[in-house]
């Protein structure tokens, strides 16, 4: 099913994740990664594979009015429950649907109930944010500035509030069939068992690549890249920052 043959490893696929990996933190793309993609691109086939949705994504990686889908062969936001491939879109899955109204007002609800308890330096707006494929949760909220953020994720690595948060929602709610999901700077993703980053390999299985390679920044356990940087079918490069990306890539495809 490739139509990747023009390239010299054209049966290779590097897929990357958005936050601290190709870009800062819900920040946009600097130059210097677009043109690292451009040369790596005429040699293999690339991806980009984030938790957040197609309209976040694109905010990122768009630049100067030209699609994030013309920019990579494969665009997988949400996890790969929204999926391009060569700008076309591919089938998608819905959480509620999964989840069943019944069962997702008593999740939010305790969601809700939980963040209005937690004594927190500042909190401001979005706490749970409805998307395709899963929810987006946050103490702080998503309506912060980027130094909101990172004083957030500062205190939270003091004081573990995500993970205490996790922990509590895994034994409040044991038998829905939920992963919890810890990434970026102030939040959590919350999502079906399988609907991890994973899941986006599903749409490539038929493409015939004999190497699929993931670059990612949280790919500890609990991260929200570590099962499909443990997964077998992928080999697993951990980057720090945009910056410690585009060297790996150039020793690794541009010698």
């Amino acid at each position: 099913m490739s139509s990747f043959t023009d390239r010299p490893l054209g049966k290779t696929l590097i897929l990357f994740d958005v936050d601290d990996t190709l870009t800062p933190a819900r920040r946009g793309v600097s130059p210097e990664m677009l043109e690292t993609l451009r040369e790596v691109r005429k040699k293999v086939v690339i991806g980009s594979l984030g938790g957040s949705d197609f309209v976040k994504l694109s905010e990122q990686l768009e630049v100067d009015g030209v699609p994030v889908t013309e920019k990579f062969d494969f665009c997988f936001a949400e996890n790969g429950l929204t999926a391009y491939r060569l700008g076309k879109k591919l089938p998608s899955q819905s959480f509620i649907n999964f989840i069943g109204e019944d069962r997702y007002k008593p999740l939010v609800n305790f969601i809700l109930h939980y963040i209005a308890d937690m004594d927190i330096p500042i909190k401001r707006g979005t706490f749970v944010e409805f998307r395709t494929g899963m929810i987006n949760v946050s103490p702080i909220g998503r309506n912060t500035t980027t130094q909101e953020r990172l004083d957030f994720q500062k205190y939270d690595l003091e004081h573990g509030l995500r993970q205490k948060f996790v922990e509590a929602l895994k034994a409040k709610f044991p038998d829905y069939g939920l992963t919890f999901s810890i990434g970026g700077q102030i939040s959590f993703d919350v999502f079906p068992n399988g609907w991890d980053k994973t899941y986006a390999l599903n749409h490539i299985e038929h493409e015939g690549f004999t190497e699929i390679h993931f670059f990612g920044d949280k790919t500890h356990k609990g991260g929200n890249d570590y099962e499909i940087f443990t997964d077998p079918r992928t080999i697993g490069h951990t980057v720090t920052c945009p910056a410690d990306t585009i060297k790996i890539l150039k020793e690794l495809f541009l010698q």
